[in-house]
């Protein structure tokens, strides 16, 4: 049988080099804003800026394993009504690297959302609003925490995500044991090697099981896949997801916020909650007690239909929305 064309597709995008993959990149991003560069104490961190620079400031985080084309539709409503939009590339990807070589590549809760607090103070943000979703959800989550002066509304994709990383959690349910699989793979020897050499196709795949109803084109990976040959994302990854399992040290700088994250603190900043109805982690609960409880100022939970777990991606005009509604 003939190969399909999107067979053909795929056995390209395996060999074409790494020169002619940025030149695709480029090209895709055309209409993207140039990447800028901000110094903080440990990382120079790449991150694309909308509007004017006076608009109140609003910062959008992505996850693993993603970057900062999942907000691509999101910054345009909230530039129109005046706000500084800033999308930052977290550790370990994209043009964000490390300053000294000799830091160790670590990556637990509390060193994402200290970046982010680094880097609104390298912009000099005295206040900012969030949204977030997975890893970039998380640091969000922390830094309302620690700093609910400074973070004026926060829009939770995914609810309250922050980590007890002091108590080694007890297994759960077969089903939500199996789709962990990445998380226990990356805390052996062979998910090193394996993220290594195959972060693509296992990225790939992720990116399709998680949002089993949205079809992502091969275009779609290529505008992001550059920003996970950075080369501390190997590193970064497998720090994150032993730290978070009682599996590896995290940085002594954060022993004490860890202890405090472990008692898994309320929310108090305004906050609306975004959940994915079609995500592949199962379907979100229609009881909103959850999300209520670690949430005290909870303006609106929201179920968003044709969303899966990227969910800014998805349905950009969802986390827009709320975003003006918390800020207007």
């Amino acid at each position: 049988m003939a190969p399909t064309r999107r067979a053909l597709l795929k056995a390209a995008a395996v060999t074409i080099t790494a020169v002619e993959l940025g030149s695709k990149l480029a090209a895709a991003q055309s209409l993207a804003p140039p990447v800028k560069m901000v110094r903080t104490d440990v990382l120079d961190i790449g991150y694309e800026e909308h509007g004017q620079v006076d608009g109140f400031p609003i910062i959008l985080l992505h996850g693993f394993p993603y970057d900062v084309r999942s907000f691509d539709g999101v910054p345009a409503p909230l530039v129109n009504e005046g706000f500084r939009v800033l999308v930052p590339y977290l550790r370990g990807y994209g043009p964000t690297r490390f300053k000294d070589t000799g830091t160790p590549r670590m990556a637990e809760q509390a060193a994402i959302a200290q970046d982010l607090v680094d880097f609104a103070d390298a912009l000099g943000l005295d206040q900012f609003a969030t949204a977030g979703f997975d890893w970039g959800n998380r640091a969000a989550c922390i830094a309302s925490i620690l700093h609910p002066q400074r973070v004026r509304a926060q829009v939770a994709c995914g609810g309250y995500s922050v980590q007890d990383t002091i108590t080694a959690g007890r297994p759960g349910p077969a089903r939500f044991e199996a789709l962990l699989w990445y998380q226990w793979y990356f805390n052996t020897e062979r998910g090193i090697a394996g993220l290594e050499n195959n972060r693509h196709d296992i990225i790939r795949y992720l990116w399709d099981t998680w949002s089993p109803a949205w079809q992502y084109s091969d275009d779609d990976y290529n505008r992001s896949a550059p920003s996970f040959d950075n080369p501390d994302f190997v590193d970064v990854v497998i720090h994150s997801y032993r730290h978070r399992h009682v599996n590896a040290p995290g940085e002594e700088r954060f022993l004490e916020v860890e202890k405090r994250l472990a008692e898994r603190p309320v929310i108090t900043v305004p906050a609306i909650v975004l959940r994915g109805a079609d995500s592949g982690f199962g379907p979100p609960s229609s009881n909103p007690a959850g999300d209520q409880a670690t949430f005290s100022d909870l303006r609106a939970r929201r179920i968003v239909s044709g969303a899966g777990h990227d969910l800014p991606a998805h349905r950009p005009d969802a986390v827009a929305e709320a975003l003006l509604e918390l800020l207007t």
